[in-house]
């Protein structure tokens, strides 16, 4: 979405996480910190009950344009 954009991982200003299963936080982090670099994007990371289509995580960006 955000190459369809004209944007990429440096464009991210804010993520959100959602979990269903907090002990996949640290495998997650991992995947994060490899797909963003420093300073990473302001980050909130949420475990949750449960998500659509039985999916055990879901991730929101919000990019700013330079």
């Amino acid at each position: 979405m955000l190459a369809a954009a004209g944007l990429g991982p440096d464009n991210v200003v804010k993520v959100s996480v959602f979990l269903t299963d907090m002990d996949d936080f640290a495998a997650m982090n991992e995947v994060y910190a490899a797909q963003f670099s420093e300073p990473f994007p302001a980050r909130t990371t949420i475990g949750v009950a449960s998500l659509p289509l039985v999916s055990n995580l879901e991730i929101e960006l919000i990019a700013q344009r330079p």
